[in-house]
């Protein structure tokens, strides 16, 4: 199975910018809402069938597409950032339905992009940014749509790995430790500290080392 790690944080965190040290010809970048990157790279681009068949950005924010664009790639990171409008939009597409019914499809399509994810091969590794919120214990965990999701699962209890994007005295940070009050775990000896940077680089590298995962780069990947 795959390597799957969840990044939380609010907006302006770090959260994308995380991306800018990654090697664009090995990562594929699930943009859910379409947004200029928060940094100058080269590399990165939109995929275009006739103008840029090579391009490794895509944009949805359709569970389905999620699942079969990283089924598809050949790239070994698949990034999917703004994971928390997949089911805040598809609410909104929704809102005219009455009843509850359309809550345990959202859980579902959510539980499904974790899951299908999870099960790709061994040396995949998952990044799903999303934005953070405070319930009303004071923990900070994954936005959702609210306590009709939340009843029904807990996207972080489906991975082993949960970041949180931190912004201290001017640095941008990735928190590795729970304080008690959000939602951040990492596998013993994963990281020794309990802040590093806020560079998805690292974390791969890491994450390579500590699961033995050889990491080699791709010369191309048409159509994702």
């Amino acid at each position: 199975m795959s390597t799957a790690t969840l990044i939380l944080g609010k907006s302006g965190a770090g959260k994308s910018a995380s991306l800018r040290n990654m090697d664009p010809a090995n990562t594929l970048l699930i943009q859910v809402v379409r947004k200029p990157l928060p940094f100058q790279g080269k590399g990165w681009k939109y995929f275009d069938r006739e103008k840029c068949p090579n391009g490794n950005i895509f944009v949805t924010d359709h569970a389905e597409t999620i699942i079969k664009l990283a089924n598809k790639t050949s790239r070994k990171v698949v990034v999917i950032d703004d994971f928390q409008y997949v089911l805040a939009n598809e609410l909104m597409r929704r809102s005219d339905e009455r009843g509850f019914d359309k809550f345990t499809d959202i859980a579902k399509h959510g539980w499904e992009v974790f899951t299908m994810l999870s099960a790709l091969p061994d040396d995949v590794r998952i990044y799903m940014l999303s934005h953070s919120q405070e319930d009303d214990s004071g923990t900070v965990k994954m936005k959702t749509i609210g306590k009709m999701l939340d009843e029904k699962i807990v996207l972080e209890g489906l991975v082993s790995i949960v970041l949180r994007a931190i912004v201290t005295d001017g640095r941008h940070e990735f928190s590795t430790r729970n304080n008690g009050l959000d939602t951040v775990k990492t596998p013993m000896g994963l990281f020794d500290e309990e802040r590093i940077p806020n560079d998805l680089k690292i974390v791969d590298e890491r994450i390579c080392e500590f699961y033995e995962i050889e990491s080699l780069p791709l010369a191309t990947d048409k159509a994702a």
